[in-house]
Formats: C-alpha cells, structure tokens, sequence
C-alpha cells in the first residue's frame, strides 16, 4: 500500500504512537535513567524487528556507499535524538516534550530543500511560521523553572536530529526495504548507546527494579516494540511516499495525542499556552496538508503534466 495518501496514514499513525509514547516514557523514567531506558528500548525493537524480517524474508543488502548514511540515521537520529528526547522529557513534561519535538517540520522543510532540493513552497513557509510561532509560545509560557527550562534545551536539540534523519531517510535508494534500514540503523543505536547505559544504571541494579517493579516490563515492551519497531518503520516508510517537508507535518499528531494522554494519565494540565501553541501548529499543518491535497488532484487530473 504506497502512494502519498498512504504515506499520510503511515506517517499519521507514527505519529499518534510517539504521543503516547511521552506519557509511558515518563512514568518509566522516574524509576530508570533515560539512557538505560534507551538501550531496553532498542533491545526490544531489535528481537521485534529482526522476528518480523525474518518472517516476511527482507532483503538484507545495503551496498557500501550508502552505509554511512544509514549509519547517521542510527547515530543522530536514534542515538542522539531519542536520547535527547527521553533526557528533555524527564526534565520537562510529557506535553511540552511533544509539542517542543513538533517543531521538527520546520527544521525538515530546510533540510528537505538542502539535500534534496524540494521547493519551498508559500504554504511550507506559512506552516514553519505558525509552527513555530506555537512551539514558542509554548516555551516561552510554560513553566519557568531552571530544569524545565533545560529540558526545553534538549528537546529543541531533538528535534533538529530527528528533521536531519528523516530527511536522510530520503537519499536512500527505494530499492532497500524501509524494514531492513530500520534495522540496521537500530542496531547501530543499540551498540553506540550500549557502555552510555551501563553508567547510569548497573544490570544488578536493573534487575531488582524490574524483579520489584513487573509493570515496568510491559511499559519497556510498549516502549520497544510498539514506539520503536513498528512507528519506527511507520515513519521510515511513509517518508519514502511523501515530500519530506510535508512529511514531517504530520507530527502535529503527536502534541495532540501527548498532551492528551498527558492530562489523562499524568495529571499535567491544560494551560493557555499550550492551546494556544497547538492550535497556531495545528493551524499551520492544516495549511499545508490543504496545498498538499491541492497538487495531488492536479497530478490526478494531469498525470502526465500536460
């Protein structure tokens, strides 16, 4: 199932489970450090993702000159950025960690246009603009402690790593399955993140938490086969379908169902910055996902650009 309304749903769907993903994350967070959760996270998306490759008989094969791209997808986008996420989400709250972290599009219209040369368009500028009009609001009115602030820092940082990954994603030949380079890039980040968790948190330490605390398996399962193996091939392989500047846009799904989630679960309230900001984000996707829509029945009714 592909083409660019397809490639929405995928994305879409992404999206939706990394909004839920901040509210688990941050329940987990209070009893292991953000960089062991990582690597649990990576380890369970990797017995996922190797089971699910092996059952549909992926292709393998990435030719030499296009292994060190996929490895900046391992390193920057699921080393550091993930990294930063879960760091900045400890730190902050669930609902600013997802609407900080929406501020991605904007980043992803700039790089799109860097690598790959797609245009920007009046309706990606109006959409940068609103986006990131609504991620300031929501920073520069939200709560005002020292390491709030610095966890709005990091998941600035976050983002920016995340536009550069999925845009990177794009330079790939379509001819790799989106399953086997999300593989490889995640094995990539499970090495890399490897001697980083153990500083945090020794596996005797570990295991009594878990042995003491069961409920934190099946949030660390969530985390890894759910948040990681399958929104992560959502993402990579919706990518693949769409303008990577539009693309990213359709993270407004994830403030939404963060914050949401975030109200729900954690307690964390609704403030009039954080309606404020997501609507202003919501606002500027609607303005591209209409233009979008707009080229797509042009193409329809003139495929062949006549």
């Amino acid at each position: 199932m592909k083409g660019p309304r397809w490639g929405a749903l995928w994305l879409s769907m992404a999206a939706a489970i990394w909004g839920s993903m901040y509210v688990v994350s941050k329940i987990v967070l209070a009893t292991i450090p953000p960089l062991m959760l990582v690597w649990l996270r990576y380890g369970v998306a990797l017995v996922t993702l190797l089971a699910a490759a092996m059952l549909v008989r992926a292709s393998w094969r990435i030719a030499r000159r296009d292994w060190w791209r996929v490895a900046q997808i391992g390193v920057v986008g699921y080393g550091v950025s993930i990294s930063a996420q879960f760091i900045g989400t400890k730190l902050a709250t669930a609902q600013l960690g997802s609407l900080i972290t929406a501020g991605t599009p904007a980043f992803m219209v700039i790089f799109a246009y860097l690598l790959l040369r797609e245009r920007i368009t009046l309706s990606k500028i109006g959409a940068i603009v609103l986006a990131t009009m609504g991620v300031l609001l929501i920073v520069g009115m939200g709560v005002s402690t020292p390491h709030v602030r610095v966890g709005e820092l990091i998941l600035g940082i976050a983002a920016l790593s995340w536009a550069w990954m999925s845009v990177l994603v794009k330079t790939l030949p379509s001819m790799y399955s989106s399953l086997t380079v999300t593989l490889y890039a995640i094995a990539i980040a499970f090495c890399l993140m490897t001697p980083l968790a153990f500083t945090q948190m020794s596996w005797s330490h570990l295991v009594a938490v878990m042995t003491y605390q069961p409920r934190l398996i099946g949030y660390v399962a969530y985390l890894g086969a759910v948040s990681t193996a399958v929104a992560f091939f959502l993402w990579n392989y919706g990518l693949q379908q769409v303008e990577a500047g539009i693309g990213g846009l359709y993270l407004f799904f994830q403030p939404v169902v963060g914050g949401i989630l975030g109200w729900f679960w954690l307690g964390e309230r609704f403030g009039w910055a954080f309606i404020g900001g997501a609507m202003l984000i919501g606002f500027g996707v609607f303005l591209a996902l209409r233009a979008e829509n707009r080229l797509l029945k042009q193409a329809d009714a003139d495929p062949l650009g006549w």
